[in-house]
Order: C-alpha cells, then sequence, then structure tokens
C-alpha cells in the first residue's frame, strides 16, 4: 500500500514525454455552429439546472434567481423568480467577515423535483442556508424557509450534491459554517439519518454527485434500493508528508432507519470503498474525482458508472475517464474485507486490514430476505455487535477497479470537469456509449469507443470566453436531443451531432459519428435520429471505412493570373485534425519544402512565378484509416501566366490597345502634310497585374470560400496603376540598402558637426570649421587633464599680476589620450599662447573686460561671469551663440554681454 501512496503522488513524473490521448477530429469554434444562449444582464453563477423532460422545461439556478426556460429553445424564458437576501442578513454575514458584494448573496444550490406541483429548492442565504417549496403552477415559493443545515452548503465555494428520492432529500454537504463538519444525510420527517462525525467515516471530503439506483423488480432476493455518493476525500490508510487525496465512492440503503441504541438516526448501512483509476503501465494514478455520471439503459443488464479523474499533481494536464460495472462496486460492498484502526507505539494510529471474524448479519448491509428471515425485519432489529462493528469498519480495504482494469480515455494539455453517457444505436445495431465531457476551457468532446480504442469525434467550443463548464446535462428525449452547460456566464443548449457541417459523402463517413449517416438521394449529412423512417440505402460506418461512398466530387475551380516573378497564394481550407493535406501540380506531388514552394497553414506560396508555373494546382486531403488512405479535392487552382501587347508608335501616332488591356492606346496611322507617320512593330511583354485575375469556372467549395476576399474577380483589362506584385525584388533591395546608406552618413555627419561624437571627428570638425590646421601641444587632446586645470571663480594665478588661466574645455567628457593619462610638467606654466589654442572659451565683455571662468564638473557647467558681478551659467548644450547679460555691482547697471559658445583661435 505505502508503494501506492507512493506512485499516487510521484507517478507524474514518470514518462512524460509520451503523448497521450486521441486529437479531436474536428474542432468547432464558437462562431462555427449555432448554439443557443440564455444569460440575463446583473445575473451570474448558472451552476445549478434540473431537466423535466415532461413538461419541456429547464430549470436554472443562479445567483438569488431561478429560471424556467423552454428546454425545445432555452433564449425563451418562462417563468423568473428573484430570491434575495434582506440587507439585515448581508450585514451579519459581512461582520463574520465575509465579502458583503460575492459571498453574502443566495447562491441556488438545490435544484429538486418534489412532485409535479413542486420543487425543492435550497440556497446558501448570506451563509444561512434555507430552504422552500417552488409552486410551478404560480412560480412562487410557499414561505417555509426551512433550516438548510446539512441540506445546502454555506459557502457558495463549498462542494456539494443532492439527489431526491420518493420525496427525500438526500445530500452530502458541510453541517457548519467553518465547513468543518462534513455530512451524508436524509432528510425525512419519519426518519432522518446522518454520518457520524468521526475522521474514519468522512475525512475532508469534497463531494461531486450522487444518484440512486433501483434494485432489480425481478430479483429474489428482496434488495433495497441503494443510493451513491461520490467525493475525494483525504486518505487514512495511506501515509505520506502531506495529504494523500483518495477518490472515494459510498452506499447507503433507503429503508435505513438507524439503529435502536447503537447509531440511533445514524446510518447503518453506511460502507465507502476506493475507486481504482490507473494506467499501470505508465505508473500514473489519477486520484481526483471531478464528476459522475451512471448511465442506465434498458439495452444494459446493469448500469455503468462512469467518471472524469485528474491526478493530485496535475502539472501536465492530464484526465481521464474511468468506467465501473455495479456488480463490481456491490460485490467490494458485499463481500469485500474491512479495514480497521491499530494503535502503534502508544499514539499513532494506522489502517490495516481486518482479517476477524465477522458478525452476522453482515455489518453495512441491507435488510434483504436473508436477514429477514433470521427475523432482522428493519435496521432497528439489527444487533449492537453488527452497528458497533459498522461505526468502527466504514472503510473497505477491497477497491473498485474499472472495466479493463484501465482508463476508458485519457487526454493530455485538457482538464476535464463534467461528463453525460448517451446510448446510442447506429445502422448497423450496434450500441455506442457516447461520452460528452467538458473541459474547464469552456469546450466539450465528444467521443466513442470502438474495437477497443477511442476516438474522439469532435471538440467545440461553447463559451467564447473559456470558461469552466460547471455543469452538464443531457436530453435523450425522442426524436429531439440537446445538451445544456451551465457556467459562470450563462447557459448554453447546443444539439449533439452537427451532421449538416459534413458536405460530403467522405467527410461524413470519416466523422464516425453514429448520430450521423450520408444520404446519398439527398447528397447530404443527416442526423439519423431526426429522420422518420431508417433506410438501408443510407451509409454510415463507425470504423471509419468511406470505401462506399461512391458519388462524384464537384471539381471547382478558381482561375488566377499572374505576372512573370510574382507570388502566388493560393488557399486551402481543411477542418479535419486528422488528414494530412497534400498539394498536386500537374497530377504530382509537390515538395513544399524546396525554396520555390512555401506551405502555411491553409495556403500554398508559390515564389518567382514563370511560365513553367502556368497549370493546375490541387488541394487534396488525405486521412488515414486502418492502413486505407482516403482522399478528397478540397480545392483547385488554375494558374496562367498573363501577356500583354505593348505598341511603341512613333511621334505623330498612338499606341493600340492590346487586346484585354484598355490601358494602351490604339495605333492609328496619321498621316501629316510632308512627313509619313511610323508604325513600330508589336512587341509581346509579360506584366504584372496589380491584383489576382480570378475567373470562377464552375460553382466554388465551400471550404474555399474564405478565397473571395482574396481572389477578387475584376476585369481582364486591369490598369497598370494596380499593380501590386513585386515584379522586381532586387531592384527594391538595392533601393533600401542605398536609401539607409544615405541616412546614415547623413546622421554621421550631423552628429559630428554637433561635436556629439569624440575622438577623431572633433579633429574633423575643427579644421571643416575654420579650415586650419591644428596646433599640436602635449595637452590639446588630453580633455580629461584640461578639466582639472579649469580655474575656481576668484582663484589668483601664483604668477603676481598675471589674470586667472583660462579654462580649456571641449564641452564632451572623453577618455585621456595622453599616454600614461598624466599631464605633462610645465603644463601649469604654459606661455600665454597656450590659453589660445582650439576650444579655449573667451569671455569678455563687449567693453574689452575680461571676467572669469569656472567649471562645474558634475553638473557638466561653465561658469562666467565678472569678479564682482553675479556669475552665469551654460551648458554644453547650448547654441553656439547666446546672449548674456551680467550684472555689474556696485551700481547695479545690467550690461549685454555677446561672445561665442566655442572660439577656436590658433
Amino acid at each position: 500500500m505505502a508503494l501506492c501512496a507512493f506512485y499516487a503522488v510521484w507517478g507524474l513524473l514518470l514518462e512524460l514525454a509520451v503523448a497521450f490521448g486521441p486529437v479531436p477530429r474536428i474542432t468547432w469554434e464558437h462562431r462555427e455552429v449555432q448554439l443557443i444562449h440564455f444569460h440575463e444582464s446583473e445575473v451570474s453563477n448558472y451552476s445549478t439546472l434540473l431537466l423535466s423532460e415532461d413538461k419541456d422545461t429547464l430549470y436554472v439556478g443562479a445567483r438569488e434567481v431561478i429560471f424556467a426556460l423552454n428546454a425545445v429553445n432555452i433564449a425563451e424564458k418562462q417563468h423568473e423568480l428573484h430570491w434575495k437576501v434582506t440587507e439585515d442578513k448581508r450585514t451579519k454575514c459581512a461582520v463574520k467577515g465575509k465579502s458583503e458584494q460575492t459571498e453574502c448573496r443566495n447562491y441556488v444550490r438545490v435544484l429538486q423535483q418534489l412532485n409535479d406541483t413542486f420543487l425543492y429548492v435550497c440556497g446558501t442565504n448570506a451563509f444561512q442556508p434555507t430552504c422552500d417549496y417552488l409552486n410551478l403552477i404560480s412560480f412562487e415559493l410557499g414561505g417555509k424557509n426551512e433550516d438548510g443545515k446539512g441540506r445546502c452548503p454555506f459557502d457558495p465555494a463549498q462542494s456539494y450534491t443532492s439527489v431526491m428520492v420518493d420525496e427525500e432529500l438526500y445530500s452530502g454537504t458541510s453541517y457548519n459554517f467553518l465547513g468543518s463538519e462534513p455530512i451524508i444525510s436524509r432528510h425525512s420527517y419519519q426518519s432522518p439519518l446522518r454520518t457520524e462525525y468521526a475522521i474514519p467515516w468522512l475525512n475532508e471530503p469534497s463531494f461531486v454527485f450522487a444518484d440512486v439506483i433501483r434494485a432489480d423488480q425481478n430479483s429474489t432476493d428482496g434488495e433495497d434500493d441503494k443510493i451513491y455518493f461520490f467525493f475525494t476525500e483525504v486518505s487514512v490508510e495511506y501515509e505520506f508528508v502531506g495529504k494523500l487525496m483518495i477518490p472515494r465512492i459510498a452506499r447507503v440503503c433507503k429503508r435505513d432507519q438507524g439503529g435502536l441504541r447503537t447509531l440511533q438516526k445514524k446510518w447503518t448501512s453506511f460502507l465507502k470503498a476506493r475507486l481504482i483509476c490507473t494506467i499501470p503501465d505508465k505508473n500514473l494514478i489519477f486520484n481526483i474525482i471531478n464528476d459522475v455520471f451512471i448511465l442506465k439503459s434498458p439495452t444494459l443488464k446493469e448500469p455503468v458508472i462512469y467518471g472524469v479523474f485528474t491526478p493530485q499533481l496535475n502539472n501536465v494536464g492530464l484526465s481521464a475517464v474511468c468506467a465501473y460495472n455495479l456488480s463490481t462496486v456491490e460485490e467490494v460492498f458485499s463481500k469485500g474485507k474491512y479495514m480497521q484502526s491499530a494503535t502503534v507505539e502508544q499514539s499513532h494510529t494506522k489502517w490495516v486490514r481486518y482479517n476477524g471474524e465477522i458478525p452476522n448479519p453482515r455489518p453495512g448491509a441491507c435488510i434483504n430476505n436473508e436477514a429477514r428471515a433470521s427475523n432482522y425485519m428493519s435496521s432497528l432489529n439489527l444487533p449492537d455487535k453488527t452497528l458497533q462493528f459498522v461505526k468502527d469498519h466504514p472503510l473497505m480495504d477491497d477497491s473498485v477497479t474499472p472495466m479493463g482494469d484501465r482508463p476508458r480515455l485519457v487526454k493530455r494539455d485538457v482538464k476535464y470537469t463534467q461528463i453525460v453517457v448517451d446510448r446510442v444505436r447506429a445502422l448497423n445495431g450496434t450500441i455506442y456509449d457516447v461520452m460528452f465531457i467538458s473541459t474547464d476551457r469552456g469546450a466539450l468532446h465528444k467521443a466513442i469507443s470502438y474495437e477497443n480504442g477511442m476516438h474522439i469525434i469532435e471538440e467545440t467550443q461553447l463559451f467564447p470566453n473559456f470558461e469552466p463548464v460547471q455543469s452538464l446535462l443531457l436530453s435523450s428525449k425522442k426524436g429531439r436531443r440537446y445538451l445544456y452547460a451551465g457556467s459562470n456566464s450563462g447557459v448554453v443548449q447546443s444539439p449533439v451531432a452537427f451532421c449538416d457541417k459534413y458536405t460530403t459523402c467522405v467527410d461524413c463517413v470519416l466523422a464516425r459519428d453514429p448520430y450521423c449517416a450520408w444520404k446519398p438521394l439527398e447528397a447530404s449529412c443527416i442526423d439519423i435520429f431526426k429522420e422518420s423512417e431508417i433506410e438501408r440505402s443510407w451509409i454510415q460506418n463507425i470504423g471509419g471505412d468511406a470505401s462506399s461512398c461512391s458519388d462524384k466530387v464537384r471539381e471547382n475551380s478558381l482561375q488566377h493570373t499572374f505576372k512573370h516573378g510574382s507570388t502566388a497564394e493560393l488557399k486551402c481550407s481543411q477542418k479535419s485534425n486528422l488528414a494530412q493535406v497534400v498539394w498536386k501540380f500537374k497530377d504530382d506531388v509537390l515538395r513544399v519544402e524546396s525554396p520555390k514552394y512555401r506551405l502555411l497553414e491553409k495556403a500554398l506560396l508559390i515564389f518567382n512565378l514563370s511560365e513553367g508555373d502556368s497549370g493546375v494546382y490541387q488541394c487534396l486531403s488525405e486521412e488515414k484509416v486502418k492502413n486505407k488512405k482516403f482522399s478528397q479535392v478540397l480545392a483547385k487552382h488554375v494558374l496562367e501566366l498573363k501577356k500583354i501587347q505593348h505598341t511603341t508608335v512613333g511621334p505623330t501616332a498612338a499606341a493600340a490597345p492590346t487586346e484585354g488591356n484598355s490601358d494602351v492606346p490604339k495605333v492609328s496611322a496619321v498621316s501629316t502634310e510632308g512627313s509619313t507617320a511610323h508604325i513600330s512593330t508589336t512587341h509581346v511583354v509579360p506584366v504584372t497585374t496589380a491584383r489576382i485575375v480570378t475567373k470562377p469556372i464552375g460553382p466554388v467549395l465551400t471550404s474555399a470560400a474564405s478565397n473571395t476576399e482574396l481572389f477578387n474577380s475584376i476585369p481582364d483589362t486591369v490598369p497598370e496603376k494596380t499593380m501590386f506584385l513585386k515584379s522586381n525584388d532586387n531592384f527594391l533591395l538595392m533601393f533600401l540598402f542605398l536609401f539607409f546608406f544615405i541616412l546614415f552618413l547623413c546622421l554621421l555627419s550631423y552628429n559630428c558637426y554637433k561635436g556629439y561624437l569624440p575622438g577623431q571627428c572633433l579633429k574633423f570638425r575643427s579644421v571643416m570649421l575654420l579650415g586650419k590646421k591644428k596646433t599640436k601641444s602635449d595637452f590639446s587632446d588630453c580633455e580629461q587633464s584640461v578639466k582639472e586645470t579649469l580655474v575656481e571663480q576668484g582663484s589668483v594665478s601664483h604668477q603676481s599680476g598675471e589674470q586667472p588661466k583660462p579654462a580649456h574645455d571641449t564641452g564632451y567628457e572623453t577618455e585621456p589620450d595622453c599616454g600614461n593619462g598624466q599631464l605633462q610638467p610645465g603644463d601649469s606654466q604654459a606661455p600665454r599662447e597656450a590659453k589660445d589654442k582650439p576650444f579655449d572659451v573667451k569671455c569678455e565683455l563687449n567693453t574689452g573686460k575680461q571676467l572669469s571662468v569656472s567649471s562645474d564638473m558634475e553638473r557638466g557647467l561653465l561658469h562666467c561671469g565678472s569678479k564682482t558681478g553675479t556669475e552665469k551659467n551654460y551648458s554644453n548644450s547650448a547654441s553656439d551663440l547666446l546672449e548674456w547679460t551680467v550684472r555689474i555691482q556696485p551700481d547695479e547697471k545690467t550690461l549685454p554681454v555677446f561672445f561665442p559658445f566655442f572660439q577656436i583661435q590658433k
């Protein structure tokens, strides 16, 4: 068992490279199929559905609203009832820490048919669950306001399930506000029952489904009707580091009345067992159950239980569907071993198999003829020894194994949420179980099993916003079958099949849909259950053998005219995900991997068209089934190179138009006095048309209907102004190269002129501005060192009487180019001529008075100002010529100052 627990947690880590599950043959987008939607503004959470096929009514429980819809067309609303929470209850709910806008509302969670006149309804009612009776005639509540504890969850996010059996409600939910007391109960005025509040009975369960299975009327053992509950709970029998989840099936008997002294008002027939859903050879265990559907049909010997599972560590998005025979379940409960708790090391409890003596009558069994023969007429007569054993041993050691010891379907990259199953008889008399499985992305998969394999017929996107499907119902009424899906935003009604979407016999048969068959007389794919009579001439093969399809498919063509050297795009629409698209040119298969061709998702690109590319192109769909390959033509394109005659005329004659081109002027012989008209010979020149010239030859395929946007029909005479295909790609590339190269040179010259580039560009700039060769000096190229010699404002030279030495500044932060990065000796004693080197800044008034110059290296600024006046700043981003106003103290006069930003001197 420890090994099984290990596999349950770590099994997903093994063999993840293997691709699981078949691919849906057809994927229908939401816009491609006709679905009926129902949604009311400001209403959400359409998660509770109840179908009354007798009245053709679908009841929908949403947040604070109950709807009655026409089951044939749910867009038609028949009744509407608002069931809101009072302000007082909402306030009390908010005080307890719940959201007043979301959680403190009334979410309808129970909709059960009590009788022909009433529905039993329950809602969360702001964490005070309440139940009432809905009159179907007046569509009003009776005002009972019964306490809903144990019948409806407190929290709308908590799990729950319920089923009405003979006007008694069986439910699985939580009994308290915190959700810490789960119970499975029966609400009856005569004998209400519930489970024990103990971990061996229920350990943090998550309920998903409940249903009743009636006893066989032809049976002689006098068995009782049984109610089955399905849930996932924390394991008590396996030890692991974290909580290990286990899928369970539990059973109670309808005529259970509890014990007389032991288990008073408690179930005496409650037993639970583990559901197995694994892939043994892949070491994969699916231990979370999401939904269950019990298939009951007169054609079945016994009901079949279908369950949707996911792994606990579902990091790869795996889902599985397992099927169980009811006899397997009953054998575990009636003949299987029990488990018991054993104390280890005084405090630790471990669950092991019980090998001791089992009391008689068998604990957990329903009262049958054998028990009655021993004078046990009801559970109240059972001995305390049997009842105490049931109280201590509710868990079975044996597990329920699936049919075939493996899942019916395993699918990767999807999470299944709900499931319903329909039993369908095909034209050949074979009966198939068709599974409809919803996903957490708003999609619906339809799958069947045949010859020990699975085939997903189609995938339909029910909700455009990809929200999870929360509930799923199937109406299998004779003559019409529908699916109803509920989500947070609304309800969707969908037919069980889209037979009319298949336009050819091969496509209809390859779908392998037991609802659909090809009707040769009408040349259409029909739903056989909508027809009054079934004829033998109809074609259907669930194995996918389309050899009996003998009708000829119309080969519709599209004609295109292109110019020499242009590119063509030929479209082809393919819906089957199992088929391969093949292109043929002149009955030869094209090698689309060559540079000449490129295959897009739904189109073929042909580059550099020439005369050799003219001809017929066919798009074929090839689908392989049972080593047989079936092909059908999806699209046919005819390409021809259009040639237009150009006529060159003399100066006195006009050009004549060629046939099919009205832009070329006509050739006319014009005679003038003293001169003769000259008419040139005609030259045939290929011309690129501005559009694709398309001439339909026969009707257009439905699959190629999207081509009309590209292949619009235009006249044969195409003006040259409308030509668009690339006549000379090399010329265009050369033009773009030259354009960007010239642009680069312009940008380089501009930046060099502005002085944005360091190094040699500065030297080049100075030469270009003044045309003089720069005087070579020891420090003229060392900008960083020059910055260090700038004289602060108000500083005095070492030589007496000498003015402060002007600073050298280029306005740029560049690396020094002085060899070792130091100034040469004697720089501080440089002669007067050094101050007039290039890039010196002269700062003086127009009166000739010289101002002090200093620098602020951190801010990148130069300061120019009077020793007695206010200094002014300018940065290296200033213009070449600035006008400055310097205020001279003490007379506070304002004088204009003009000087260049940089004065270049020799």
